[in-house]
């Protein structure tokens, strides 16, 4: 007899998490493994930001806080919505929840009912298809390539679209890809779904700070669906905040309202240090920091270090990738080759290959839904980067 209920055991584990795990387990054993696989900026956390929680600590702010967050916060998250986005939120419009995922999943589950249609474009973040299952729903999902930097089209969105669609889940830039969209691609899907007037769209836009190409561009800038729009974001990345778990929505204030009622009766409010912290960040103008300038340098340098890296390797199809922190090459040259000893049969097989043989880990694309790539993250050092990919040369080439 199983125990656990039928929702639990729907549920897949983070391909993320699962690579991280076992590189992990490797790393305990004494193996120089080198980790491509997690979804993190390798820097610190401001010295600014650290000093804010320090002040908030010894100012005794320890006591719960209201369940969308601190007031304090939510004005200063209002006024990043305006100052980098020319958007415009109340207060009471902003919850905080403890991640960006906890966001995603908030907004969903108080969306989405039993049988609802959420359209997804391919590939997406892993998470994206267990939370809608987790509210009952159904995932529509839209299949990209990597000819076409592996963005949806309006008439994409539009065929996708029946009577049950309740929400469009997309995020720019994109993980996994590191595509972006521009502002005259997210004018032509805004003018599909303004034309279906009881479809949200959930804007995932928590890599906005990590972008190669200039000004992030928001879909909830176009007023046809602005109120049909829910933009998440958070610390994570942006301001190398990934422990301190801080997410955010901003929306209409019959949603915020949904979702603080939810959050009330499962995790309450975030903590009240990490919150401070994240208010001194919010106050941080990214055309201005050193810190913020410094990482995305850093970042695109790594990107054009393992392109050209690739490059070199027999089979590997990239595009070039202008946000986040991602490279999703396209792999399938390799699927069905062997070595005498382990055959690739899948992406699965190929990470697992190259974690075993190589020591290299990375997530296998059909995580993500396309089973022909893999993600690699270059959120690690020049060296690292420069080793892992030499060691995947070498490994690749043994195959046949």
């Amino acid at each position: 007899m199983n125990i656990l209920s039928e929702r639990i055991r729907s549920l897949s584990e983070s391909a993320t998490l699962e690579m991280t795990r076992r590189s992990r387990q490797l790393k305990a054993q004494g193996k120089n493994v080198i980790n491509l696989s997690i979804g993190e900026p390798d820097f610190n956390t401001p010295d600014s930001i650290k000093n804010a929680a320090k002040e908030a600590i010894d100012a005794n702010h320890t006591h719960y806080t209201p369940v969308s967050g601190l007031p304090g916060l939510r004005k200063s998250i209002a006024n990043k919505l305006k100052r980098d986005n020319n958007l415009d939120f109340d207060y009471e419009q902003i919850v905080v929840s403890n991640g960006a995922k906890q966001s995603i999943a908030n907004t969903v589950l108080c969306l989405v009912n039993p049988g609802d249609e959420v359209i997804v474009p391919a590939p997406y973040w892993v998470s994206y298809p267990e939370i809608v299952k987790l509210a009952q729903g159904k995932m529509v999902k839209i299949s990209t390539t990597i000819d076409q930097d592996f963005k949806v089209t309006p008439e994409q969105v539009e065929a996708a679209i029946t009577p049950r669609t309740k929400v469009f889940l997309f995020s720019s830039p994109c993980n996994p890809t590191g595509s972006v969209y521009s502002k005259e691609e997210l004018q032509r899907i805004a003018e599909v779904i303004a034309k279906h007037q009881n479809i949200y769209v959930i804007s995932d836009e928590i890599y906005e700070y990590i972008n190669y190409i200039g000004k992030h561009e928001s879909i909830a800038q176009f007023d046809s669906i602005r109120d049909r729009v829910i933009i998440v974001n958070g610390v994570s990345k942006g301001y190398a905040m990934t422990g301190w778990r801080i997410g955010y929505i901003a929306a209409q204030l019959q949603i915020a309202e949904a979702c603080d009622t939810l959050q009330g009766q499962i995790t309450s409010g975030a903590s009240s240090i990490s919150q401070l912290a994240s208010l001194k960040a919010m106050q941080t103008d990214p055309g201005t920091s050193n810190e913020l300038k410094e990482m995305v340098t850093a970042f695109k340098e790594r990107r054009d270090l393992v392109i050209k890296l690739l490059e070199d390797i027999p089979g590997i199809k990239t595009n070039i990738p202008v946000g986040a922190f991602y490279i999703f090459p396209n792999i399938s040259y390799y699927l069905g080759k062997s070595n005498g000893q382990e055959k690739i049969r899948n992406d699965r097989d190929f990470c697992f290959y190259l974690l075993n043989k190589a020591l290299i880990a990375i997530v296998p694309g059909s995580a993500f839904g396309n089973p022909n790539c893999v993600r690699i993250s270059y959120a690690t050092s020049n060296d690292n980067l420069v080793d892992a990919l030499n060691r995947m040369k070498q490994a690749l080439a043994e195959l046949s």
